[in-house]
């Protein structure tokens, strides 16, 4: 979206200002043009007023001689079409008795002399072939009329070069350096129009992992603030439901252990010592399993700060723990950095993780090593592995592969679910995989402090 909103904005405003910068430009060639006409009709009007005031001997001479920039056609000097604009400014100068009629020429038309002395100062190289950038010839002028007593007369009419300038609209310095400045205010606006949903966006990804963090703060625009009203009023609602979700199997696990105990009293009466011990294995896995659902349950939610931790002092503790329970555990290396979790949460989950590798790969070889602006810790065992088809299967509740492990017994089957949620609530992700030497190897990547 912010990209987005950068190309829309530096195009948006580069290409309305090339656009209002070359309307300008063609209005002030346009006022140019109107300028010159008019110095023009001036000097007309001016020698025409003259030649209506002046007796006849005196008229013949001025009209034979001309004055600056206004004489006598050349005989044979011939125009183009008439010029509608030229010719309604003479006429509205002179009046309608003039009858004027006004169109360009060739320069030739006004200073055949002068022309011709140019073109040879040309060839000599004494003056440039062509006028510099931004200067435009002079133009000329035929204009037919009539004066007062209903003489006609033709006159040739020269407006001098004049300085346009160049155009500014497709200037490379001034569009580089306007796509500049609109690229840096595009990129400072996509921000700060994207911030509000990338933190939005964070916020929904940390929400997978801690349902409990701390509320969006509802401030900012309108839009902003009433997104994040909804996204904490959401996250409420989330908490409510795994809140009672909880308290229902704690209760429901705390009404089940009286008729439980009961059960367990007058199993102890059975005189069949087979069957005796058959029911009581069956009472001690329901127990076990409705233990481990409250377990479960209890993962998803839980009160427990963040805090410092010493991974590798945890990671060998729990080495440690298992070797001397006469388990073939061994810590092999730590990463020497600190992580943020929850103490408690990780320690259930990394002891899921060494329970499970010592249970169906016969061994645990646990390790840390430093990511990239986190911590990986790694428990490898070297049993047969898993499918790949089944990798994350055995994350869902209650499933059991024991003939892909060669497990005595299924276990409850929510070991894996239990530690990839405490991964999650410590703000890390868990995953399994096949070791490319053998055994099952479990990553599980944590933030560093």
């Amino acid at each position: 979206m912010a990209g987005r909103i950068f190309l829309v904005l530096l195009l948006g405003v580069v290409v309305s200002a090339s656009l209002a910068l070359g309307l300008g430009d063609a209005k002030r060639r346009a006022d140019l043009d109107r300028l010159h006409l008019e110095r023009a009709a001036d000097r007309t009007q001016d020698f025409v007023g003259v030649l209506n005031a002046t007796s006849e001997p005196v008229r013949s001479r001025l009209a034979a001689k001309g004055v600056r920039g206004v004489r006598p056609a050349p005989a044979g000097a011939k125009g183009v079409a008439p010029d509608p604009a030229f010719t309604g400014l003479l006429a509205a100068r002179l009046g309608p008795r003039a009858e004027v009629r006004a169109g360009r020429a060739d320069l030739a038309s006004c200073r055949p002399r002068l022309d011709a002395e140019l073109a040879s100062a040309r060839r000599r190289g004494e003056i440039p072939d062509a006028l510099p950038p931004g200067v435009e010839p002079p133009m000329c002028w035929l204009v037919d009329l009539k004066l007062e007593d209903g003489q006609p007369l033709r006159l040739a009419i020269e407006t001098p070069p004049r300085l346009v300038g160049e155009n500014r609209a497709f200037d490379p310095i001034y569009l580089a350096i306007l796509a500049l400045g609109v690229g840096v205010l595009a990129l400072v606006v996509a921000r700060m129009a994207a911030a509000p949903l990338r933190g939005l966006a964070e916020a929904a990804g940390e929400l997978g992992r801690d349902l409990d963090r701390a509320p969006l703060p509802e401030a900012g625009p309108t839009e902003v603030a009433a997104a994040a009203r909804a996204f904490n009023a959401m996250q409420t609602r989330l908490q409510g439901h795994v809140a009672g979700r909880t308290q229902m199997l704690a209760a429901i696990t705390h009404d089940l252990q009286t008729p439980l105990t009961r059960l367990r009293l007058r199993l102890e009466k059975v005189a069949d010592p087979a069957l005796k011990a058959r029911l009581v294995a069956d009472l001690a896995a329901m127990q076990d399993l409705v233990r481990e659902g409250l377990d479960l349950a209890r993962s998803q939610e839980t009160a427990e700060a963040f805090a410092t931790v010493d991974l590798d002092s945890l990671l060998e503790s729990l080495a440690a723990d298992a070797a001397d329970a006469g388990e073939a555990a061994r810590f092999v290396e730590g990463a020497g950095l600190d992580v943020r979790a929850r103490p408690q949460a990780l320690r259930r989950c990394i002891a899921n993780l060494i329970d499970n590798a010592l249970t169906y790969g016969g061994g645990a070889e646990i390790s840390a090593e430093a990511g990239r602006g986190d911590v990986v810790v790694r428990v490898r065992d070297h049993g047969p592995g898993l499918p790949e088809d089944k990798i994350e299967a055995v994350f869902e509740p209650f499933m059991r592969l024991e003939d892909s492990r060669s497990r005595d017994t299924g276990g409850s089957g929510l070991g894996l679910t239990i530690a990839r949620a405490l991964a999650e609530r410590n703000g890390g992700s868990l995953e399994l995989r096949n070791h490319p030497d053998g055994g099952l190897e479990a990553v599980l990547r944590l933030r560093a402090a």
